[in-house]
């Protein structure tokens, strides 16, 4: 019997099924899909699409809309208060850097045994569960003049009157704001760090310290390159959060003395101003931004880790090669010390013993 005919006869034994589909099961996984697609639809993609053809009408909320074509987005990039509001986006720029290497150096020491690290976990992650309206009106009265941040450094030695105003003076308010952004989401990112942290195999370390690796190249070959993943996502977060900073700003200066975000001139525009259009080209151009530097900082963390998949594949194979040879080592078929003989490793082992 050839094999093209025992094919067909294995084919033909099996039984064929004639049970209907069940379209039930269809409907559930259509419905399910279908309910968030359709909110995302409707208060999301809608309302962006309205917002899209709003930026190019001069219009208020109430009256008759009139067309100005791309005048909103030449507007946007040559007002003095719009560019002024872009630049502030630097400060909380650098802030959000520092962000991300503070919680990552923190993330790095409570990922492993230390006291009490539960206890210093939760309190790092309790700000970020406070509402952010609530966080603004606790660093407006903590830097405001003589009140709690004064107060304390008057206690450190330091004179009042040599103090600045931490809400007015143009050369350091925005640097306090910056201070409360970075308290509130400090938490966040340290979170993230030490779950991704928490997955690493345990055999690197080990395979690393048969290498003589100390724990700075622990980190940078295998903490590092483990963690890229939540890393990108972290700072991709800080950027464009930075980019769109409103609560504090709002809340605690209300864009006075120079603080106005981009996020807080946009609502004035808006709601006092009655720009609309202006206001829409804005936001327009602020998620062109968004996405310009999210795709920045991919290409830069890809080439940041280009040869870090390979690093961390040449660990794991040290790692199970130290594994199978503790195995080997425990079932007494290879020597405990490398380049012994059985014996002088069973000679070594009893002279360690006595």
């Amino acid at each position: 019997m050839t094999t093209t005919t025992m094919d067909a006869t294995a084919y033909a034994a099996v039984p064929e099924n004639h049970k209907p589909r069940d379209w039930r099961k269809a409907l559930i996984i259509v419905a399910f899909c279908a309910i968030p697609l359709t909110l995302l639809i409707v208060f999301t993609y809608l309302p962006f699409g309205s917002m899209v053809s709003y930026s190019f009408y001069k219009m208020k909320y109430i009256g008759t809309p009139r067309w100005v074509g791309l005048d909103n987005y030449v507007q946007v990039f040559t007002r003095p208060d719009t560019l002024s509001s872009l630049k502030l986006s630097l400060y909380y720029a650098v802030g959000a850097l520092i962000q991300v290497a503070l919680a990552l150096y923190l993330a790095t020491i409570l990922s492993f045994k230390v006291k009490a690290g539960n206890f210093f976990k939760g309190a790092f992650f309790f700000p970020y569960l406070i509402n952010g309206i609530a966080v603004g009106f606790i660093f407006k009265f903590f830097y405001t003049r003589g009140y709690v941040f004064d107060t304390v450094l008057q206690w450190c030695g330091f004179d009042l009157n040599h103090l600045p105003y931490w809400l007015m003076d143009q050369s350091i308010n925005n640097w306090s704001l910056v201070g409360a952004s970075i308290w509130r989401y400090l938490g966040q990112t340290v979170i993230l760090f030490i779950g991704a942290m928490m997955s690493i195999d345990g055999s690197l370390y080990e395979a690393a310290e048969l290498d003589g690796a100390n724990k700075f190249q622990q980190f940078r070959h295998i903490i590092l390159p483990s963690i890229k993943t939540i890393l990108v996502l972290n700072v991709i977060l800080a950027i464009t959060g930075s980019l769109s900073a409103f609560e504090g700003p709002y809340v605690i200066t209300s864009g006075a003395n120079g603080t106005a975000t981009y996020f807080v001139l946009m609502d004035r525009l808006a709601h006092v101003n009655q720009k609309v259009g202006l206001a829409s080209a804005m936001a327009v151009v602020l998620l062109v931004i968004i996405l310009i530097c999210a795709m920045l900082q991919q290409l830069f963390f890809n080439y940041l880790f280009r040869d870090a998949d390979d690093g961390v594949a040449k660990a794991r194979k040290k790692a199970k090669k130290a594994q199978r040879r503790r195995q080997r080592v425990a079932a007494g078929k290879a020597p405990l010390f490398r380049n012994s003989s059985p014996a002088a490793s069973d000679a070594a082992s009893a002279k360690e013993v006595a």
